[in-house]
């Protein structure tokens, strides 16, 4: 242990909990936070409406604990903003009212933060407890077993969350940056934590188990999975994490500008629209050329578009370089209506767009995985695409490119993302 974390004065870690109708496992979870090792910490304690839990707070006379006791219930997100308006640590930790830390979970991720500077998130790995819940509310373990133990991936962070929340360990500041937590949700809060911190910050994995979480065998109580049942309001709390764009500058991510191209606002645009949309997972702004004498009528009906008035019959080349004056990200890809994908590949646009990632330096650009001959779309670095078009404004994009020295390049599949999630798919079919 070094020395700052060492002493008593060390850095400050608020550990924030929410708690409804759970006052006999609360007891178990705050136990389990002040038998840390690591004595410099604040407990930050909700009580989201529900079943009285002043019995169980007043237990732990400790000045480290705050506790707000509230009657209505306003949910999680709510719950953690309120804490977090509370919370006076340099460093945030969460604990769930029915998991539990144990004795050296602050200690160690303490150390893996203050042991390094480039990551300002920080995870370990969890036990999930298989247990059986007895008639009396009692839970009897049957087995326990790390469901989830994977070193960071800031793609599939966008597509999935892999880091659990009670694992993690954040700077305060990096979540007042993004906005703190969307009230708007009310499941997969942890992963819209975790994808806004994707933007600011490098996680770093700490391959060690230091708590559990507990997994009833049957049916659960847990909100998070009652609330999945409902199908159409769950993949709305996915759209709206997935559309979600936090405040800028992002440090680790860079914006991307998809230009769709249409030679009529039909039926067709509108349903390209929702595709990309529902299955664009990597941050975007839709760029939409439409007739200029339409744009005041024309609604595409989903969030981050940007409708950009064109002449009307405007060539897919007129359409390009007048959406490319609306363009603000540093990527941009160009999305012809007609483009058919399968709507249960798990990565669209992406799957060209991780190809150009990986070299930032060199001047090329992407196709899109599912082009044909007479339907094709790209990503590119939008400096390259500028350039191009601002060379040979009235020449075929492909032309463009060619003249400015630009290659094209065609995808494979061993470049794609989540080649090891394809692997384990098929390795359990």
């Amino acid at each position: 242990m070094n020395d700052r974390i060492g002493r008593k004065n060390g850095p400050l870690v608020s550990v924030l909990i929410s708690t409804y109708n759970r006052p006999a496992y609360l007891a178990e979870a705050m136990d389990s936070i002040f038998s840390q090792t690591y004595p410099n910490f604040q407990v930050v304690l909700v009580r989201d409406g529900g079943k009285p839990v002043r019995e169980v707070a007043d237990r732990f006379t400790d000045s480290r604990l705050t506790f707000i006791d509230r009657d209505r219930n306003r949910g999680l997100p709510y719950s953690f903003n309120e804490a977090l308006a509370k919370a006076r640590g340099e460093y945030i930790c969460y604990l769930g009212d029915d998991a539990k830390f144990y004795p050296h979970h602050i200690e160690r991720l303490l150390e893996a933060m203050e042991s390094q500077d480039r990551c300002g998130v920080v995870y370990s790995d969890l036990y999930k407890a298989h247990c059986r819940v007895t008639a009396d509310g009692r839970r009897i373990v049957l087995a326990k077993n790390v469901e989830i133990s994977r070193d960071f991936d800031r793609m599939l962070m966008l597509q999935f969350n892999h880091v659990l929340h009670v694992a993690v360990m954040h700077r305060k500041e990096l979540l007042e940056r993004a906005g703190g937590y969307n009230e708007e949700l009310n499941v997969l809060i942890d992963w819209d934590l975790n994808r806004k911190l994707s933007f600011y910050s490098d996680f770093l994995h700490v391959p060690e188990v230091t708590g559990e979480y507990y997994g009833p065998v049957g049916d659960c109580d847990r909100i998070s999975i009652q609330r999945r049942k409902d199908i159409n309001d769950y993949l709305r709390n996915v759209r709206t994490i997935r559309t979600t764009r936090p405040p800028k500058p992002w440090d680790f991510l860079q914006d991307l500008s998809i230009i769709v191209t249409s030679e009529r606002e039909d039926e067709s645009l509108h349903q390209t629209l929702r595709n990309l949309w529902s299955h664009v997972f990597y941050p975007n702004q839709l760029l939409i050329p439409v007739d200029e004498r339409r744009t005041g009528s024309f609604d595409p009906g989903i969030t981050n578009a940007v409708v950009v008035p064109v002449r009307p019959g405007a060539s897919r080349e007129e359409q390009i370089d007048q959406a490319l004056t609306r363009c603000e990200g540093e990527l941009a890809a160009v999305f012809p209506v007609g483009l058919a994908v399968e709507p249960d590949e798990p990565a669209w646009i992406e799957r060209s767009l991780k190809i150009l990632l990986q070299e930032p330096e060199r001047p090329f650009c992407v196709e899109l995985v599912d082009n044909s001959p007479n339907c094709r779309g790209f990503v590119f670095r939008t400096k390259d695409l500028q350039r191009a078009r601002n060379a040979y404004p009235g020449r075929p994009l492909e032309e463009s490119l060619e003249r400015t020295g630009i290659e094209i390049h065609t995808p494979k599949f061993e470049e794609f993302p989540f080649l090891f999630d394809y692997s384990l798919a098929a390795a359990e079919q």
